[in-house]
């Protein structure tokens, strides 16, 4: 249970005790890991309606009843600073940063129709340059030690169509970077894997998606977000030091057809 003592996390787009992001919070603290989780509500607000949200000391103080040290600090990536300023909060607060899990998303929903130009950038904004500039931080701060460990999240663009085109475009990058990214960091012991959680419970979708996703899920539900967890749980751990550039679908047998 402490496989992760010593290490020290940073996970991105935490702020909702359903998300994906909690779920990986709550399992590396499990495994023994310090954490300093980035996240921004005004997102949640705008895409899912959430005016009571949980707040990132709410988040923390739960996340604490592990044992684990956790910090926080909310950032907009759309700004271009943003992602130095967070990795240099992470460093300040923790000296060094092991393992940086890239969950935090922008996604609108929007069809090919509805698209403009700020939207299209915006996606790749957050989405790509941030999480490039994230990992070029996490690069210049890494001393050599044992165990860095570097997590994308993308989605099933790779599987079959998705209609909103600006976020496909933007998480296909991810998944394309995977092996570039794996290949440039194996030297320095740093291992890049990337994780497409499939349908995910994290929001409450229309009763008609519900049922529609419930029925091509061969298990009979939606994900939760410990599935993805206990997934990544394993591939920052020692035990998965020997797997790098993979780019895994973590679905339930999802039928898309």
């Amino acid at each position: 249970m402490n496989s992760l003592k010593g290490k020290v996390a940073l996970i991105t787009g935490v702020s909702r005790g359903n998300g994906i992001g909690f779920g990986i919070a709550k399992r590396l603290a499990s495994m023994g890991a310090d954490l300093f989780l980035h996240s921004y509500a005004p997102y949640d607000r705008e895409m899912l309606s959430v005016e009571d949200h949980d707040s990132p000391e709410m988040i923390a103080r739960e996340l604490r009843s592990d044992s684990s040290m956790v910090e926080y600090m909310e950032a907009d990536f759309f700004d271009a600073q943003s992602p130095a300023h967070v990795m240099s909060e992470a460093v300040k607060k923790f000296r060094h940063v092991d393992i940086l899990i890239l969950n935090h998303t922008r996604d609108t929903l929007k069809g090919l129709e509805e698209l403009t130009v700020d939207e299209i950038d915006r996606h790749l904004i957050v989405n790509v340059r941030a999480a490039l500039l994230l990992i070029q931080e996490f690069s210049r701060q890494h001393d050599g030690r044992s165990g860095g460990r570097i997590i994308l999240l993308t989605s099933g663009q790779h599987l079959g169509p998705m209609p909103h085109l600006a976020y496909v475009v933007s998480k296909g990058a991810l998944h394309q970077l995977t092996p570039s990214l794996s290949d440039l960091f194996i030297n320095r012991g740093i291992t890049v894997n990337t994780v497409n959680p499939g349908p995910t419970l994290t929001y409450q979708p229309s009763e008609e998606t519900y049922h529609e996703v419930s029925k091509r899920m061969p298990l009979g539900r939606w994900g939760e977000p410990d599935d993805a967890a206990r997934l990544i749980g394993w591939l920052v751990s020692n035990e998965a030091e020997w797997v790098t550039g993979q780019v895994i679908n973590s679905e339930g047998g999802f039928r898309r057809g």
